[in-house]
């Protein structure tokens, strides 16, 4: 049974938009998936819908020549210089795996100037690296690009068909001081999300030695292959660097301290770090200031898209109360439940060269936002340490997101988020 994300609705609506929908996002994310239930769903509709694959060698050598030749295995549309009924005459062509085309950007502008509304393209991309590299600023305007995550919490709820979870946890979340029941099967699911990520497979999964060995063999094969893929060179020491990173959750990126642990000069670092990011698999995270000038000179702190990724990365699935890296964990969840409401580049953090730092500060609209520190016990907090930034921002609030797991259900804040 096809499980749907929560990004499908918006792709599924744009699918009857005349610009090309591109659907990128991390190896294993499920971008594949999505592209056959949305075939299957035009299919009922009635749509005239055909679907090719990149992979497939014989298509890719063909369309490398020249765009027109993929109509040698699919319907050509009507040309629109004769004949414009979307309704009845729309072709539907379904690309997976475009970013193996020598030139994807050339193929899909040529198909799209030339068909018009009489041809819909849906492609998928395996990673915006490759959408950075290769698309070039002819598809402006002729393309809008959908990036789907691993699971958040709420579709790992839904993955594991605990559909009364998820409406608890939806009072939680709005209701200011609820206290659920099912407060205690809400923590246990949250601490398997936090040991082995949202990678739809491995949710899917029951038993936690084969979640472990799935974490395996992405590590081994899918990023692996990216890496391949993209050009790089030294397998061995890109792996290094994800791993040192995996350890520095949430801590500044020293590029030069990288260079001279792993032997190597900060351009490489730079492409390594680049990389990382354009597949999906850290984001690097700016510091907030007010003079922008400085804001962009600072160095940026690291978090990871998927926890499942970063835990196989250091070999570590203890459970979370047991961890020594509890902090880490929690913040970097925070960070990736804050991508989910907000802009990427909407969430930053303040640090000041004399230590004081707030985890996350948020800006909602011009000059004002939000700001949050995150904890696993209050009871450690010195909330006299956060004064600087309160009295140099008062227009982005500060609160503390806490994770302190007593015996007795309570509220917990992070959950409130």
């Amino acid at each position: 049974m096809f499980k749907t994300r929560q990004i499908y609705k918006d792709i599924f609506e744009h699918a009857s938009k005349k610009e090309c929908t591109i659907i990128t996002g991390a190896r294993q994310a499920g971008k594949t998936t999505i592209l056959r239930y949305l075939y299957n769903e035009l299919k009922k509709k009635e749509k005239y819908v055909l679907y090719v694959s990149l992979e497939d060698i014989k298509i890719l050598e063909e369309i490398n020549d020249h765009p027109e030749n993929i109509f040698k295995f699919i319907k050509r549309p009507i040309n629109p210089l004769y004949k414009t009924n979307p309704d009845k005459e729309r072709i539907f062509i379904l690309v997976d795996e475009v970013q193996y085309a020598k030139n994807p950007s050339n193929f899909l502008k040529y198909l799209y100037d030339t068909y018009l509304d009489n041809l819909k393209i849906i492609a998928t991309g395996s990673s915006a690296f490759y959408i950075d590299k290769k698309f070039k600023d002819s598809l402006a305007g002729r393309k809008r690009i959908f990036i789907l995550n691993t699971l958040n919490f709420n579709e790992f709820l839904y993955f594991k068909n605990e559909n009364l979870l998820i409406e608890e946890l939806k009072l939680i979340r709005h209701q200011k001081e609820y206290i659920s029941i099912h407060y205690h099967e809400i923590m246990s699911l949250l601490d398997e999300y936090l040991t082995y990520g949202g990678y739809p497979e491995v949710a899917l999964e029951s038993d936690n030695k084969n979640k472990i060995n799935k974490l395996l063999e992405l590590r081994n094969s899918y990023v692996k292959r990216d890496f391949i893929e993209s050009g790089l060179q030294n397998e061995t020491t890109y792996f290094q660097l994800m791993a040192l990173l995996s350890g520095q959750i949430g801590n500044l990126v020293n590029r030069n301290e990288f260079a001279g642990t792993l032997k190597i000069d900060n351009k490489t670092v730079d492409n390594y770090l680049y990389n990382l990011q354009k597949c999906f698999y850290i984001d690097l995270v700016l510091p907030f200031f007010k003079n922008l000038r400085k804001e962009l000179t600072k160095m940026p702190k690291v978090f990871f898209n998927d926890l499942g990724l970063r835990n196989v990365l250091l070999n570590r699935f203890t459970n979370f109360y047991d961890r020594e890296d509890k902090g880490q964990l929690l913040e970097n969840y925070v960070y990736i439940r804050l991508k989910e409401i907000y802009r990427q580049d909407d969430i930053k953090f303040w640090r000041t060269a004399a230590g004081n730092e707030v985890d996350f500060v948020v800006s909602e609209t011009f000059g004002k936002g939000k700001a949050l520190e995150v904890k696993y016990k209050t009871t450690l907090l010195k909330k006299s340490k956060y004064k600087l930034f309160r009295n140099t921002y008062p227009d982005y609030p500060l609160s503390f997101v806490q994770f302190d797991f007593s015996k007795e259900p309570v509220i917990i804040p992070v959950l409130k988020l």
